[in-house]
């Protein structure tokens, strides 16, 4: 007996809600004798219409999710909830435990993992997000960020998202009403525009990640799906970046900027004057979608050829601040490592991040800077860091090295009580 047929073990009565898992397929045993017995059948109207519901049961199409967790929870008989694919993935399950609620769950294969099978691809090392019910932007960042996603969509924004994605270059795939008559998978990349079926999920790759041929150096096995979290080392020492003439940001300054960034999978960071890149391309390792803008066009190169060093996804825009920054996404975060009042203030406006960092060498700017923030209805805070490394001696003694001083100015967003 296969676990979808299998009644989950219970060492109380039977719940009185059941959800089912639909993916054309029939029903387990258990499940059917659960949906036949329901005095309430709740699911979207495609569940609803291919399921054999008992006679005399209520039928209960969700509009509004709200709604129908109101009637599932009042009912006083047995419920049977119908979901896509796998309901405790993205689905329902989550919303009955918030109303304490203890289902019995039947599952059935998720949406996700059929969309690889049809394409034929492995998915371990796949991100899946969701942007179904949600603004789009932080999917579409986790996307631009990661060479594999698969994207949980509603109507109105998979075209949206599969536009940006095919401009950025990612090979997307859209695979409408799995596990139905309906059924396809097509290729977006030539032809971004026009209606998808409902439901849908995207799958975004870059174009390496769908090759035929097999990779110069495989990846070694995974032992974690999805994005692997923080990297196994931050703040990394200025040999890990080509740069030039020591023009990086140090380690120990670099430490700090990244607490303050608050890097992570789905969340947009620009950094303006980005050198060498070595911020942003330590941003991106924590799954950011970074944005790095610099007008050098070596430096550019530099920047191109460390995210490359360290595996990891970037937008290069190549220009000068505040011109370069008027096509780009807000942002949530904002590092500045080089510019003028000019610039800072074009970047807070145009970003609107909740978060923004500054490193100045100049004492006289940090007054000025904190003023303009607070202007902007930010909180400044800032330190001045000076690190002192140990430098071996001829004698096998050690000296201290002193780094040049840097002020770091961090600021987030003020509330209302702050701004008043």
């Amino acid at each position: 007996m296969t676990s979808r047929d299998q009644q989950p073990a219970h060492t109380q009565p039977a719940p009185r809600i059941t959800v089912i898992g639909c993916d054309g397929r029939p029903p387990p045993p258990a499940a059917a004798k659960a949906l036949q017995t329901a005095e309430l059948v709740v699911g979207a109207p495609r569940h609803l219409d291919s399921a054999p519901l008992p006679p005399g049961a209520e039928r209960l199409e969700i509009k509004r999710l709200g709604d129908a967790l109101d009637a599932i929870c009042a009912s006083p008989g047995p419920v049977a909830v119908l979901a896509s694919g796998d309901p405790g993935f993205f689905g329902i399950v989550r919303a009955l435990r918030a109303r304490g609620v203890r289902p019995a769950v039947f599952p059935a294969v998720s949406s996700v993992a059929l969309a690889f099978a049809r394409l034929g691809l492995d998915w371990d090392d796949a991100l899946v997000v969701s942007a179904h019910g949600r603004a789009p932007r932080h999917a579409l960042a986790a996307a631009l960020a990661h060479p594999k996603v698969a994207i949980l969509t509603a109507p109105a924004t998979a075209r949206e998202l599969a536009t940006d994605l095919v401009a950025a270059g990612r090979t997307v795939y859209a695979a409408e009403c799995l596990g139905t008559p309906h059924e396809q998978v097509r290729d977006l990349t030539a032809n971004p525009h026009g209606d998808l079926a409902d439901p849908n999920i995207l799958v975004s790759l870059e174009h390496t990640e769908h090759t035929e041929h097999a990779p110069e150096h495989p990846a070694p096995p995974r032992w974690l799906a999805g994005h692997q979290g923080a990297p196994p080392g931050w703040a990394l020492p200025e040999d890990q970046f080509a740069h030039r003439d020591s023009m990086i940001t140090k380690a120990e300054i670099r430490a700090l900027v990244l607490a303050r960034l608050a890097p992570a999978p789905g969340r947009i960071i620009w950094d303006i004057g980005a050198g060498s890149g070595s911020v942003a391309v330590e941003c991106a390792r924590f799954g950011a979608h970074v944005i790095a803008v610099e007008s050098d066009p070596a430096q550019c190169a530099r920047i191109r050829e460390n995210a490359a060093r360290h595996g990891v996804q970037l937008h290069v825009q190549e220009g000068r601040a505040p011109e370069a920054l008027k096509t780009l996404p807000p942002a949530d975060a904002v590092f500045i490592g080089g510019g003028d009042r000019t610039v800072v203030e074009a970047a807070v406006r145009a970003a609107t991040p909740d978060r923004v960092v500054i490193t100045l060498a100049a004492v006289q700017r940090v007054g000025e800077t904190a003023d303009l923030l607070t202007a902007l209805g930010y909180h400044p805070e800032g330190v001045q860091l000076q690190a002192s490394r140990l430098a071996p001696l001829p004698n096998g003694t050690f000296r201290l090295a002193a780094e040049n001083p840097v002020f770091v100015l961090h600021a987030r967003r003020a509330t209302i009580g702050e701004q008043s």
